[in-house]
């Protein structure tokens, strides 16, 4: 790499870093005194406010606003390089726009790839201490109690619980029902059922089980019976947050798995899977634009230049979340809807480095 090249990679990380490092301290301040009267409550440890909630909080927030910091970043030093005369003097050199492009590409998917690290693998393990300490020491203790619960848990066996008590780990009215070739073959019925943590079974109370063979029919009963199922405790306790503790491997077989029981909460999931890909390639897209319109000198200088930037960075996250809006909750295919603003402004990206000073 030439110098040039090293200047602007310098000149993009640091602007980068630098400015999402005060953003970050800024936040960390007004969230503790948001949250000071419930620590002081529970007598949250000072260890663990520091090291299992805001060292485990700042990989989150990095990532949550990684393209937004990206953009501001590319506006505002390429700005101060054109209002400088500095891509002026670069361009009159010989160098074409193309190779004036290749640092800010280069520096563009370094922290992609660190955002699509982020969001796959380092931040579901972070968030799983944050989310630990939130329901001891913020948040009250997460309890379920769901009704008419219906689920397939392997191919051609569905159970049904008329309500789950995550408190004491028992499911009521519980039966499974298993089908071959479209017909069912034995259906097991209990008054309840219970998870045992040490054998990680569930003991059925008061059980029946009719196995139908043909014409024919056995039925079996009993008071107690310890069984392995293929379903735990925590498949009635998942809510939706509970996604953002899954890395990327542990996310697709989730997805795979809960298509299998028929979750209606499928497309929220897929959304968070399109997410953690489209989010990093953001990166790209929306620092091709702050090139294309920060590289030319204008009369407003910097300030011209942040302005348009922001007002484009609001509308590229005001797309996310009504084309995600249209997937969760409309017929949008969660993939398209996460993708679309990124395509949009792809081709909006396009045409500003065709309309760029050359």
């Amino acid at each position: 790499m030439k110098k040039l090249d090293i200047y602007i990679i310098k000149k993009f990380l640091g602007t980068f870093f630098f400015a999402i490092s005060l953003l970050i301290v800024i936040v960390i301040i007004f969230d503790v005194s948001e949250k000071i009267d419930d620590f002081i409550e529970k007598d949250a440890p000072l260890s663990k406010i520091i090291f299992s909630y805001y060292l485990n909080f700042i990989p989150y927030f990095v990532n949550l606003f990684s393209y937004l910091f990206t953009f501001i970043a590319v506006i505002f030093f390429t700005s101060k390089m054109a209002s400088d005369s500095e891509i002026v003097a670069i361009l009159s050199s010989g160098i074409s726009f193309r190779r004036f492009l290749h640092p800010y590409i280069i520096s563009a998917l370094i922290l992609g790839l660190m955002s699509f690290y982020l969001a796959n693998f380092l931040i579901p393990k972070t968030n799983i201490k944050m989310m630990a300490f939130e329901k001891v020491y913020i948040k009250n203790p997460f309890r379920s109690y769901d009704r008419d619960i219906h689920m397939q848990i392997s191919p051609g066996t569905f159970v049904y619980l008329e309500s789950y008590n995550a408190s004491s780990a028992s499911g009521y009215k519980f039966s499974m029902e298993h089908f071959e070739n479209d017909k069912l073959t034995m259906k097991l019925s209990s008054e309840r059922i219970t998870w045992d943590s040490i054998s990680g079974r569930w003991k059925i109370k008061n059980y029946y089980i009719r196995k139908i063979d043909g014409m024919n029919e056995t039925l079996i009963k009993g008071k107690e019976l310890d069984t392995l199922i293929n379903m735990t405790p925590r498949e009635f306790t998942f809510i939706l947050d509970d996604v953002k503790t899954l890395d990327y491997w542990e996310l697709r077989a989730f997805i795979e798995k809960e298509k299998l029981k028929g979750s209606e909460n499928i497309k929220e999931y897929e959304v968070e899977k399109h997410k953690r890909m489209a989010f990093p390639f953001a990166t790209l897209i929306l620092t091709i634009i702050g090139v294309s319109i920060s590289s030319r000198k204008v009369r407003g200088g910097i300030g011209m230049h942040l302005g348009i930037g922001i007002a484009i960075t609001f509308t590229f996250i005001f797309f996310q979340q009504v084309s995600t809006v249209f997937a969760t909750r409309g017929s949008l295919d969660p993939a398209l809807a996460v993708w679309l603003p990124n395509i949009i402004f792809g081709v909006l990206a396009l045409y500003l480095l065709k309309i760029a000073p050359k």
